[in-house]
């Protein structure tokens, strides 16, 4: 038991994990609003069929948070959704990821609380994982945030007395909370204003911290309770992952098309849901292949959490799980939906795993930077060692 707790407290568990699920769901949302772009001001703003007022009465009634709705502006909408877009970007690359995390959420329920209509199961998904991201500590491994602090540790300099875009959004974005709740912006979430508040002034501490007292008991104190709320929030995901398959598949067993083997046929002959008419008949057209996947899915969901506690037939399950969303992205034509379910699905993905793909991509990616390395000299005249033979000669 003191081993548990001495594990729970003195560390950020799953840093792979988190990380990759801040990638997933940051980059899925990104995605999303890049390729909406063109169709963003009826999908959310002044142009959609859900129009101000009727958004407006439902708020009043549910108290839902949304910035759109501080004004009816066009200007203050590009604001908001360029926000969120950059945002998402910015979170993705693990920028000031405890910073970002907050603004993505802000974005997120902004854009989806605005026009509630237009979401499906997995923008649902994303708007639970914004929340939760924001008391994770999910910049620890594969962000800019992990990359300035390894440069600091070796050079031997104080990461925090050097920060100066720290302190500066720290004050922008408590300037910005402070208007919004002097003028009642919060749409009455006395949650989400609870949240924002104590983040902000738990984020001024900590920089205070860092900048005053880094070896301090208050320093590890602090730690101690970022790590706690970090692992307990974790593993609030493990649940809502398992919660939603589980849900799922129970459901669909109460269903006779699921029960009969049918109803993957179905959405397969819907026109809004064949990206790929050739495939898709050829997949309605065999009985024996729309049995076999629709059985498959629902015994891959409903089984799921029961293989936790066995690593191999959990590793098995959760490949499967991958390959169905990803089948779904193809054959339905609902690559955003699958996506978020693909991110929600790696928190369970092993270590080993992840620490190999990582030094996959890291490779590949120095690859790319050592090709374009070489070209420089040949599209430019002489490399640096050819240059000073050339001024000799």
């Amino acid at each position: 038991m003191a081993q548990a707790i001495q594990r729970v407290t003195s560390s950020a568990l799953g840093p792979y994990q988190s990380a990759i699920v801040r990638i997933g769901f940051s980059a899925t949302w990104l995605l999303f609003l890049l390729r909406e772009f063109p169709n963003r001001r009826e999908l959310y703003g002044p142009e959609g069929p859900w129009g101000w007022d009727m958004a407006q009465q439902l708020i009043a009634n549910n108290h839902a948070f949304t910035a759109l709705m501080w004004s009816d502006s066009t200007v203050w909408f590009e604001v908001v959704y360029a926000v969120a877009v950059l945002s998402g970007a910015l979170l993705m690359l693990g920028w000031r990821t405890r910073t970002m995390s907050v603004l993505f959420m802000v974005g997120v329920l902004s854009l989806q609380n605005r026009s509630i209509f237009m979401g499906d199961g997995g923008d649902n998904v994303i708007h639970l994982m914004a929340i939760y991201l924001v008391l994770t500590r999910c910049g620890q491994v594969w962000s800019l945030d992990a990359r300035r602090a390894r440069s600091d540790a070796a050079r031997g300099q104080d990461g925090a007395a050097r920060d100066w875009a720290g302190p500066v959004l720290w004050s922008v974005l408590g300037t910005v909370l402070l208007a919004g709740t002097v003028l009642d912006r919060l749409g009455g979430e006395w949650w989400l204003l609870t949240l924002l508040w104590a983040l902000w002034v738990f984020h001024g501490v900590w920089w205070a911290v860092n900048r005053r007292a880094p070896g301090s008991e208050l320093r590890t104190l602090l730690d101690v309770l970022a790590n706690l709320i970090h692992n307990a929030t974790l593993a609030v995901i493990m649940a809502e992952v398992c919660l939603i398959y589980a849900t799922a598949g129970w459901y669909k067993i109460q269903g006779s098309r699921w029960q009969d083997g049918s109803a993957l046929y179905y959405p397969l002959k819907l026109d809004y849901f064949t990206p790929w008419p050739a495939l898709s008949d050829i997949l309605a057209g065999s009985g024996l292949i729309a049995m076999l996947l629709t059985y498959g899915t629902v015994i891959v969901q409903v089984a799921f959490p029961f293989t936790l506690f066995n690593r191999k037939v959990k590793n098995v399950l959760l490949v499967a799980m991958m390959l169905e969303h990803a089948g779904i992205a193809v054959l339905l034509g609902l690559p955003f939906f699958s996506l978020a379910m693909i991110a929600a699905d790696a928190v369970f993905l092993p270590t080993v795993f992840l620490v190999w793909l990582g030094g996959r991509v890291a490779l590949g990616r120095d690859r790319v930077l050592r090709r374009g390395r070489e070209r420089v000299p040949e599209e430019g005249g002489a490399s640096e060692e050819q240059a000073p033979r050339t001024l000799v000669g």
